[in-house]
């Protein structure tokens, strides 16, 4: 599983580059904080409802949560299920909020 940093999304975000960012958190908690992604809850990948990504299985998606943890489960699900390119946000929104949203 690949992974990528808060700050490499950052730099490409204010760079202007159209990022396939995944939240795969409940939406209370992307009602709370979030930087701009598709909110797909854990829940529905584990049960195969991704639909709504499904035009991006060859594509590049970063794949966030709260902290990393379902975000990698999610990760390890979808290149099971034939997506070939998807990258952990490690550290996750509780990161971005302490370092990156300041």
């Amino acid at each position: 599983m690949k992974t990528i940093t808060a700050e490499e999304v950052k730099a490409r975000l204010d760079a202007g580059e159209k990022l396939n960012l995944l939240d795969v958190r409940e939406p209370d908690e992307n009602a709370e904080f979030n930087i701009g992604g598709t909110l797909l809850p854990l829940g529905n990948i584990r049960v195969m409802q991704i639909d709504e990504i499904e035009d991006l299985r060859n594509e590049e998606v970063i794949i966030y949560c709260r902290s990393g943890n379902r975000s990698g489960q999610a990760c390890m699900i979808l290149e099971q299920l034939g997506f070939s390119n998807v990258a952990n946000l490690t550290g996750g929104m509780l990161y971005w909020q302490d370092k990156i949203a300041k």
